[in-house]
């Protein structure tokens, strides 16, 4: 399951994820991560979550992206849930790219994936809404 979190700059976006990794890390059996790019979540997000920043590993694309999500899920069959904060800098404004991506992660099972994307949801293409919901 992939739910994304849209708005433009300043909507709230990373307050909304960081209340979620919190209560996901609070109630889940299993394990939560929190992937981010710069280290600006350092001090909000729970101690129970795993928190990776993508600038540690040069992540830069949704094909990296993708790699580094699978490779975690992979290394750890425990994970119920991972977030993604900053999605289109970490991977890139290509709409097309994003949807791609998604699909991609949407064959991933057992993981629900929560994403913040900084845009106007008009600007998405309709085939993101196929593999993914708003909340």
């Amino acid at each position: 399951m992939i739910k994304l979190i849209i708005g433009k700059k300043g909507a709230g976006k990373t307050k909304r994820l960081v209340e979620l990794v919190n209560s996901a890390a609070e109630t889940s059996l299993g394990n939560v991560v929190c992937i981010e790019k710069g280290g600006t979540l350092t001090f909000s997000v729970s101690h129970k979550a795993r928190l990776i920043y993508a600038d540690d590993f040069s992540i830069c694309g949704y094909d990296e992206y993708y790699g580094l999500l699978a490779g975690v899920k992979a290394g750890n069959n425990d994970i119920t849930h991972i977030f993604g904060d900053a999605t289109l800098r970490i991977g890139s404004r290509d709409y097309g790219e994003l949807a791609a991506f998604l699909k991609r992660l949407a064959k991933i099972e057992d993981v629900e994936f929560v994403f913040t994307i900084s845009c106007d949801e008009l600007e998405l293409p309709a085939e993101v809404f196929e593999v993914a919901e708003k909340i």
